[in-house]
């Protein structure tokens, strides 16, 4: 029969989540057709798969970051395609972590052919972590605070980041895990719809996020330097607020976020900041999905008239990284972090700014998949994120490399 068929992954099975990997099929006949399939199970037990179409090397060999992909799931030189591509069996489903102290474990299958995969000819896994070797894990419920804190391995001093999701609450903790096992401590915030904290509460209050931003400080591997924070939707105006508002933060990144406080009333001392003006009325529903495309509740921010909601991120010392898909359909993030990037810029405020075309809301750690539409928890409905697979699994890449080398230059 010659050689048998051996899939691997390299360097090593087993690797971080924001890890590229080469897949490699050796022991095929020269040009032979082949079949690949990834395919992962969550932890509710939702089946995601990939497929792609291959064709072998004249030496029987077959390198996902050589060869193209002929048809499938994606097309061309694409080495992270088959986790990238990944895609649920049930609609509007979205792969994100709940435990990141177990792996997704991601197992690759490669058939015989193009067509009906009945001969299956090898396979094996890939191990995907979100926690680092080394990095500990430590639930944190000191005084209001709902967070959990990730140590890398060492005394450090390592910098220090505050990690905020958006508006539909919990207690997410996949990013925060990943940026400590690069080298940062990181605290993982709740400050909706989590424990004793309501879905949708009246005001979000300063004073929160500073016991926040001071638990973090006295941990003995920060820096003392200054902190950091980052947010993605309604974290990312959060961000900007913690960064304008509270002393010592030091960098401040944004992520599909906008330029005034949203859907809830913001209390410092002596002072609100306001909801800018939105309306559900104006949300528009499809009639044939049922799903809701969300971009169009928020009123003018250019008007004078809804200034008081804006968050004076000029006043701010801290350096601010914006990122953005222009294919955003839940938020119009170009156009909000524009307004702030301009007045950042007005007042010779340093300031990056990165829209990524073809990108969605959704701008995860690398090679999660796109997820298109899934159901928002405070909601209860099913909300258009917007995103086209290639571009945004490219924009996640990129992205990722900016926050963390940002990061590391400003703290």
């Amino acid at each position: 029969a010659g050689m048998a068929v051996l899939l691997s992954v390299l360097p090593s099975p087993r690797c971080l989540f924001d890890e590229p990997v080469r897949i490699r099929v050796a022991g095929l006949q020269p040009q032979q057709a082949v079949t690949l399939r990834a395919s992962l199970v969550d932890e509710s037990g939702e089946l995601f798969q990939s497929h792609a179409l291959y064709r072998a090397g004249s030496s029987g060999e077959l390198d996902l970051s050589r060869s193209p992909a002929l048809g499938g799931s994606y097309l061309g030189v694409e080495p992270m395609g088959l986790l990238w591509a990944l895609q649920s069996k049930t609609p509007y489903k979205r792969l994100a972590k709940q435990n990141v102290l177990t792996p997704f474990c991601v197992d690759l299958e490669v058939y015989e052919g193009h067509g009906d995969m009945s001969r299956l000819l090898g396979k094996c896994t890939n191990e995907r972590w979100f926690l680092g070797e080394g990095v500990k894990r430590i639930s944190v419920r000191e005084g209001r605070l709902r967070a959990t804190l990730f140590l890398p391995p060492g005394p450090g001093p390592f910098p220090g980041l505050i990690d905020l999701y958006g508006s539909g609450g919990g207690l997410i903790e996949y990013r925060a895990s990943l940026l400590a096992s690069r080298g940062f401590v990181t605290l993982a915030l709740a400050y909706m719809s989590f424990e004793d904290i309501p879905a949708m509460p009246e005001s979000l209050e300063l004073s929160y996020f500073e016991e926040a931003v001071n638990f973090l400080r006295k941990q003995r591997q920060v820096k003392d330097t200054g902190i950091g924070v980052l947010g993605l939707s309604k974290g990312g105006d959060l961000a900007l607020s913690i960064a304008t508002f509270l002393p010592g933060i030091k960098a401040a990144v944004s992520i599909s976020g906008s330029s005034f406080n949203s859907f809830v009333p913001l209390k410092g001392d002596g002072f609100t900041i306001p909801v800018h003006p939105y309306d559900l009325g104006r949300m528009k529903i499809s009639d044939d999905s049922g799903l809701v495309d969300f971009s169009d509740v928020v009123g003018d921010h250019t008007d004078p008239a809804t200034w008081d909601c804006r968050i004076p991120v000029e006043r701010s010392l801290a350096k601010f990284l914006f990122l953005c898909g222009l294919d955003d359909m839940n938020w119009k993030s170009d156009l909000y972090c524009r307004d702030a990037v301009q007045r950042l810029q007005q007042h010779g405020r340093e300031v990056e700014f990165y829209s990524y075309s073809g990108a969605g809301h959704l701008l995860e750690p690398p090679y999660l998949p796109l997820c298109k539409v899934s159901i928002h928890r405070v909601l209860g409905m099913f909300v258009h994120w917007g995103g086209q697979w290639r571009e945004h699994a490219k924009a996640q890449e990129d992205a990722w490399r900016r926050i963390q080398a940002f990061f590391w230059q400003h703290l």
